[in-house]
């Protein structure tokens, strides 16, 4: 059985370490803040970034061109390594579509060779946490095909909970009306949100202060998670850890699980989230 490497995009928010630890390659993707060229987002200081959105300067972001996929996957496919390419949602951004297409014409062009798209529906560490499990079910021995397999059949029990402290960034992108940031701004009103089954980014509800919007992120894992305790749980942050780790603390309190990762929403998915944003991820019974 040939050997395979599992490749994914920076909007999967992995740290590099992560990403050496459990050999997976990442793509970066392209981030331009305002007034500059546009850098891989690896290239850009997290927290240098989170400065530069709170200074109210803009941030964009760019999906990755067909043939930059190419140039990535086609060094392992010259090694002798098939390829299983674990995407940014469609629902989020065209960079998939990008890398489908450059899998079907290499695999064209390598025939003895495979190469394997996945649309995650999955985004920031959601989609890292998916990569996660496929890693380490190679590392288990298990097949490209038997990893693409239960990436597709588990990825929409991937949960999504977000909420953000700043509605205005949402507002930019097209989320929420003028109206809404401005009143829910005024009346410290925050958005619970989720990645549906399409891989859209959708408000579910809403929580009034900051507090209470993670005291509900946690209240929602408790009924949709399984096995909680069981499970590898990751949080990702817009720039304010001391968030994060209440939440970590309230879902070990509350659900008993003893692995919790903790990390930055990079650039990619920040530009549009904002400062202050909160996410979690966990396998549930539905998204």
């Amino acid at each position: 059985m040939s050997s395979f490497v599992i490749i994914t995009d920076s909007s999967a928010d992995l740290s590099a370490e992560l990403l050496k630890q459990y050999n997976v390659e990442s793509l970066p993707l392209a981030v331009t803040l305002e007034g500059q060229e546009p850098r891989p987002n690896n290239e850009i200081d997290t927290k240098e970034f989170y400065a530069f959105l709170r200074s109210k300067k803009g941030a964009k972001t760019s999906a990755v061109a067909m043939e930059h996929f190419k140039e990535f996957f086609r060094p392992y496919l010259e090694q002798g390594k098939d390829v299983l390419y674990l995407g940014f949602s469609s629902g989020l951004s065209n960079t998939y579509n990008a890398g489908r297409i450059a899998a079907k014409e290499l695999s064209e062009e390598y025939p003895e060779r495979t190469v394997a798209a996945v649309d995650t529906l999955c985004a920031s560490l959601g989609q890292g946490l998916l990569v996660y499990h496929a890693a380490k079910k190679r590392d288990a021995g298990a097949s490209l095909e038997e990893v693409r397999a239960w990436v597709e059949e588990n990825k929409l029990h991937l949960v999504h909970l977000f909420t953000v402290d700043d509605l205005f960034f949402l507002k930019r992108g097209g989320r929420v009306s003028a109206v809404t940031a401005v009143a829910g701004s005024a009346l410290g009103i925050k958005p619970i949100m989720h990645v549906d089954n399409e891989g859209h980014l959708v408000k579910i509800g809403i929580k009034r202060g900051r507090r209470a919007s993670l005291d509900e992120l946690c209240s929602r894992m408790k009924e949709l998670a399984f096995n909680p305790a069981e499970q590898t749980v990751f949080i990702s942050h817009g720039d304010c850890e001391e968030d994060a780790k209440y939440l970590a603390d309230r879902i070990r309190e509350t659900m008993g699980v003893k692995e919790i990762l903790i990390d930055y929403v990079g650039p990619v998915i920040g530009a549009h989230s904002g400062p202050g944003t909160m996410a979690l991820f966990f396998l549930g019974k539905e998204r």
